[in-house]
């Protein structure tokens, strides 16, 4: 109110100001001072107001006491335990166990090991197998069993620093040449052939491993090999290696005696006896380098091979060089290689590929110049696996197995691997390009399963089929654990096309040689086992052999038996429990 009367007060000043200077004229007016407004300041009452409510009400004090009665209690807290993970009760081992079964073509296998505790580092084992079968294949003339028996004492030692075996070894094996065409050879021959042919080996050997000693290992192994047939052969193999870390990588060096002798008796009672021998030394050394995902392996070797029965000698280099990368870990991993070796080839290990040679074949070492290889493996999820690898190889004097000319001779004249039931081996210089691939499927501990294949191109010099060599090879091996008690498993193979070159002599008045290159038909193979566990000492089995009943030709004019079933069982056990 003080402010609008003033500022009413002041325009009215003003207009009367103004209204009389017009009527004074040239009248002075002096302001002394400008006039300033002031206001005075406001002051709040300080004052409490007091409330009347006659629902307050005061509180008053509360007295209160405790009366302590003691009550008998029988309960006990448990004390806290940490949560157990389950385990899988480990399986029972035992130290021995014996397996025995019985099939078609009666058929028989028999195993036996023993392990025996000598001390708390030592201890000695056997081991004893047999597989054999009465044969009876059907369109087959002569003979076709057949008995493979080994029986094996090793010796074995494991000290804090040192690792040593021994083993000694005795094998016997008895095949038929019963691979004879009724349509070439009268029967009147056949009648009078005794195609049976018996091996036999004796073996020793033994391996020793040192821990920190620049002597890694050293195993040496010496075998004696004969027949029924007055052939024999010896062959002796040394084999040290050496290994020196240099500026923190390791530096390989594997020393090598291999020492062939052998002979047969005059091929088809003429001439004289064939015998061979060699000695091979070799020095293949190589640096292990380890960077991260990067695995370098840089080596080289070198060979010197003598021919005493040829008074031949000759020096062989070889690369051997490999390497690997992990460009996403365990998923993708690429390897590569280049590498050879001279191969001394012998005629205990023709004849475990090939039973039906003739006792007097060629031999002599296969120089692998290149084997040239580049792939990738690795994983394509947690429980699938795969491997993939392209390959070119190149071997001077490689060895294929072909079949022997049938001598068209009067009965009794001639020995009876003589009639083209028999393999001879011839070497040639073979180039060789492999497309591989495998699948490995671990779904878990109780299945998993492999597929694999791999196809070939073969290159010869001088033949003109690279002699029973297939185009195409696959194989499926599956495990699978049903139930506790309950297993099984599949072992499936396919093998591509064959070629393989046959000689017939005719008894016509020329006496002319006919030549034939045939084809070996593709074949698939089908075997099966199922399996039941009583406990963990008894378990019984059975096995189907070529299901599907084919009797193909593994070899020109060698049928396989057909289907074959065998059961049987196994015993687990500790002598003195």
């Amino acid at each position: 109110m003080k402010i609008k009367s003033l500022g009413v007060f002041i325009i009215f000043l003003v207009f009367t100001g103004f209204s009389y200077a017009q009527d004074l004229g040239s009248e002075m007016v002096e302001v002394v001072k400008p006039y300033t407004p002031t206001v005075s300041d406001a002051f709040k009452i300080k004052e409490t107001p007091k409330i009347s409510d006659s629902v307050n009400l005061e509180k008053r004090p509360v007295q209160y006491s405790i009366f302590s009665v003691p009550v008998a209690s029988t309960f006990t807290p448990a004390k806290g335990r940490a949560t157990t993970v389950e385990r899988q009760r480990p399986p029972k081992l035992f130290d021995n166990y014996i397996t025995l079964g019985f099939g078609t073509y009666t058929s028989a296998l028999a195993e036996f090991y023993s392990n025996i505790e000598v001390t708390r580092t030592d201890n000695f084992g056997i081991f004893l197998t047999h597989n054999s079968a009465q044969g009876g294949i059907d369109g087959v003339e002569l003979d076709d069993h057949y008995y493979d028996t080994e029986l094996n004492l090793n010796y074995s030692s494991r000290k804090r620093n040192l690792i040593w075996n021994t083993d000694f070894g005795v094998e016997h094996r008895l095949f038929n040449w019963y691979g004879v065409r009724s349509d070439e050879v009268s029967q009147e021959v056949i009648n009078n052939l005794e195609p049976q042919h018996n091996y036999y080996s004796v073996y020793a050997g033994g391996e020793i491993n040192w821990e920190k000693s620049f002597f890694d290992r050293a195993e040496a192994k010496y075998r004696y090999f004969g027949d029924d047939f007055e052939s024999t052969e010896h062959r002796l193999t040394f084999k040290p290696t050496l290994e020196i870390p240099i500026g923190g990588e390791l530096f390989h060096t594997n020393l090598i005696f291999d020492y062939l002798n052998g002979s047969f008796a005059p091929y088809f009672d003429e001439g004289e006896d064939l015998s061979y021998s060699y000695m091979n030394l070799g020095v293949a050394s190589s640096l292990l380098i380890l960077r991260d995902d990067l695995t370098l392996n840089l080596g080289a070797a070198i060979y010197y091979s003598y021919d005493s029965e040829n008074s031949d000698s000759g020096i062989y280099v070889y690369p051997q060089v490999t390497a690997s990368y992990r460009a996403a870990g365990d998923y993708f991993i690429a390897y590569a290689g280049l590498e050879g070796e001279l191969r001394q080839n012998s005629y205990y290990e023709f004849t475990k590929e090939n039973p039906f040679l003739s006792p007097a074949v060629d031999i002599a070492p296969t120089d692998q110049q290149y084997n040239a290889y580049v792939g990738a493996k690795g994983k394509l999820s947690t429980n699938i696996g795969y491997n993939t690898r392209l390959k070119y190889m190149t071997e001077d004097y490689k060895p294929l197995f072909r079949s022997n000319p049938n001598e068209m001779t009067e009965p009794g004249t001639k020995p009876e691997y003589a009639y083209g039931n028999s393999f001879g081996v011839v070497y040639d210089q073979v180039n060789t390009i492999s497309l591989f691939g495998e699948l490995d499927f671990d779904v878990n501990s109780d299945f998993n399963l492999r597929v694999n294949g791999e196809f070939f191109v073969y290159d010869t010099s001088d033949e003109e089929e690279a002699w029973n060599l297939p185009a195409f090879r696959a194989n499926l091996i599956g495990d699978y654990q049903i139930t506790e008690k309950w297993f099984a498993g599949a072992n499936v193979f396919f093998v591509g096309e064959r070629k393989d070159f046959e000689i017939y002599q005719t008894s016509d008045v020329l006496n002319s040689v006919r030549t034939e290159i045939v084809s070996l038909d593709s074949y698939f193979d089908l075997n099966l086992n199922l399996g039941y566990r009583f406990n963990d000492r008894l378990s019984i089995f059975a096995r189907g052999q070529n299901l599907l009943g084919d009797n193909y030709e593994r070899w020109v004019d060698y049928p396989v038996l057909g289907m074959q079933v065998m059961a049987g069982a196994t015993y687990k056990f500790d002598f003195g429990r």
